[in-house]
């Protein structure tokens, strides 16, 4: 029960410290709701307007029951459908059972106990005048015809707003499904919403502990004699999820026999209504601020003490364009030094974390995902101190850094976010499933420090070796990824974002020879004002499984591009030449000729050394300039 405990303690840290601009924490005894209708009343209970507000969410009043309902009869204490409010719906030909009845009743309830409120009592004169459904139709917010409701729209012109918010149930819409919320103007009180009311909130929350019954063992507060939830909230991810995290409801199967003697699940475990409220409200807060999600499948991580922490899921760049005035995305310059320039960028900018985080802080990292539409599960959970989840981070970011090249505007020295990861290693076509449980493997590597899977990364360096089977664009950044990936598990190798010369390795000095050829090739197609795909490109596939035997391919298809470099920019020609030779001779004993697979050390080799050739490149391009040898 230690995440119930935490989410707990985080509300009861973060209420009313909501950050600026931030949702506010659900009071207890609320929920979410998309409303669809705002009516206006006077204080003493009579119509005033109405209007369509398309689908806006709105923290309203409910009920243990209320909150988890599905088709089952249980009405919100103020704001709900028609169906539940007017009381004229089966006098207009509602297809669905009126439940004006138990609304009144327990609207009634509450207006006659010590907490009743003014407002509520208005709504309360207003739905007992029977008129809710007249009055919205005479406002044109909701429409009949021949004394019935519509559930299409025959007439010519646009079908009206009502009816394109409602969902459509066999191709018709029922208007008893409109959600209605209300204001109530009342000269002693400037707030008329009641969803923002926090007299209403108070009153209602008071009045709803009142009604308890069943009481126990609280086991997330230790409070004995305490109201225990029998319901536990859902739409924890959205307002259509009504998958749970605690249900007990199970009782005319296996689930308790010969075990306990309730169908509740109470005995099992008891958890306070006003605990479970809080911790609930609590995590939809914390998912809808600062999680990660995909599709159905959520990672949230946070601190107990509602301190900002960074997302340790996000890419380097995204790390970067945080809050923090440090820019990770800053260009590195192509020296020893790029590999400690971005690690020196990366500690600037969780500085501010660092200050925040001490050792006593608990960060708390939670995955849930969810198999079937009414079951949540928590698939993932570490609670680490706030200086080791940051370490952590830093850690990832730094072994796993290398060049990116996301696209145009997205050029950076860094880590990789999850998602680019399983896209590089399975397409962007990714199954939603194998994406899930790919990210799933991953999150431990990150906040456990566990090493990087080997069969995924086999699978993403085959992946990059597949140029000619990618657009360019995917093709580059499956290339970045796979280095970086390679570098930070194989860490113990020391590798560096830049080319290393000094380095002798057959699979490196392959990778620098493949880099070689395919810039001379393409050096040769620019002069020609060709347009195709580069010997070296084409052959990269089978250049990593047979090095040796295809490098002699490669070798002799470039022999007109040579011969062109020569006639045309002899002064690059000569560059190139030198550098293949100081290669070759850099291969140790028959490293040269033996043909085994290379593994994703060529890749590095590959990519460092095309990095190099970038400034080479101009300065060989100004250089041959001057001495050009004229064709004639």
């Amino acid at each position: 029960m230690s995440w119930i405990q935490k989410l707990y303690d985080t509300y009861e840290a973060c209420l009313g410290h909501e950050p600026d601009g931030a949702e506010r924490l659900l009071p207890v005894s609320h929920t979410y709701q998309q409303a669809h209708i705002e009516i206006t009343l006077t204080g003493d209970g009579r119509f005033e307007s109405a209007r369509t507000i398309g689908k806006i969410e709105t923290a309203i009043p409910a009920t243990e029951n209320s909150a988890g309902r599905t088709t089952n009869c249980a009405p919100h204490a103020l704001c709900d459908k028609v169906q539940y409010c007017a009381k004229d719906y089966a006098a207009w030909g509602g297809n669905k059972k009126p439940f004006f009845a138990e609304y009144e009743d327990q609207l009634s309830s509450w207006c006659s106990s010590e907490h009743r409120h003014p407002k509520a009592a208005a709504i309360l004169t207003y739905v007992r005048s029977g008129s809710v459904i007249a009055d919205l139709i005479h406002e044109k917010v909701l429409h009949a015809t021949d004394g019935k409701l519509l559930t299409k729209w025959h007439e010519n012109g646009e079908a009206p707003e009502i009816l394109k918010v409602l969902t459509a149930k066999s191709g018709e819409r029922d208007q008893g499904d409109a959600f209605i919320r209300w204001r109530v103007r009342d000269l002693s009180n400037p707030c008329s919403a009641v969803w923002e009311d926090t007299t209403l909130q108070n009153a209602w929350a008071c009045y709803d502990a009142s009604t308890k019954q069943t009481k126990g063992l609280c086991m997330v507060t230790g409070q004995p004699a305490t109201d225990l939830a029998v319901n536990h909230p859902k739409r924890l991810r959205h307002a259509g999820d009504g998958a749970k995290l605690i249900s007990a409801n199970d009782s005319s199967g296996f689930t308790f026999r010969g075990r306990f003697i309730d169908d509740t699940g109470a005995q099992a475990c008891g958890i306070g209504y006003e605990s479970t409220q809080k911790a609930h409200s609590a995590l939809r807060w914390l998912i809808k601020r600062q999680s990660y999600r995909n599709g159905d499948q959520v990672i949230v991580s946070w601190a107990t003490n509602g301190v900002n922490i960074p997302d340790p899921f996000l890419s380097s760049f995204d790390l970067g364009t945080g809050d923090e005035a440090t820019d990770l995305t800053a260009p590195t310059h192509l020296d020893h030094s790029a590999g400690q320039a971005f690690a020196q960028r990366l500690s600037l900018a969780l500085r501010g974390y660092k200050a925040q985080l001490s050792d006593n802080t608990d960060i708390v990292v939670m995955g849930l995902d969810s198999a079937t539409p009414g079951r949540m599960a928590i698939t993932y959970y570490r609670e680490l101190p706030g200086s080791e989840f940051l370490e952590r981070i830093e850690h990832w970011h730094i072994q796993f850094s290398w060049k990116q090249n996301f696209g145009k505007d997205r050029h950076f020295d860094g880590a990789p976010a999850l998602h680019d990861i399983a896209e590089a290693a399975f397409g962007m076509r990714i199954d939603e499933k194998l994406k899930k449980s790919t990210i799933e493997r991953l999150v431990p590597c990150i906040i456990d420090g566990q090493p990087f899977p080997r069969d995924l990364l086999t699978t993403i360096v085959r992946r990059a070796c597949q140029r000619i089977n990618m657009p360019h664009w995917a093709w580059e950044k499956t290339l970045g990824i796979a280095c970086a990936l390679y570098s930070g598990t194989f860490h113990q190798e020391k590798y560096t974002m830049t080319l290393e010369t000094e380095r002798t390795t057959r699979d490196y000095l392959y990778g620098r020879l493949l880099a070689l050829a395919d810039h001379i090739e393409g050096r040769a197609l620019h002069v020609g004002g060709e347009s195709r795909d580069t010997t070296a490109a084409k052959l990269m596939q089978r250049f990593a499984q047979r090095p040796a035997s295809t490098w002699r391919t490669i070798e002799l298809a470039l022999v007109p591009a040579k011969s062109r470099l020569r006639a045309k920019r002899g002064g690059f020609m000569h560059e190139m030449e030198k550098l293949h030779d100081q290669i070759v001779c850099a291969f140790q004993g028959n490293d040269f000729i033996a043909d085994s697979p290379l593994s994703g050390e060529f890749l590095l080799g590959y990519h460092c050394q095309r990095e190099a050739f970038k400034p080479l490149q101009k300065t060989i391009e100004s250089s041959s300039d001057a001495t050009e040898i004229s064709p004639n």
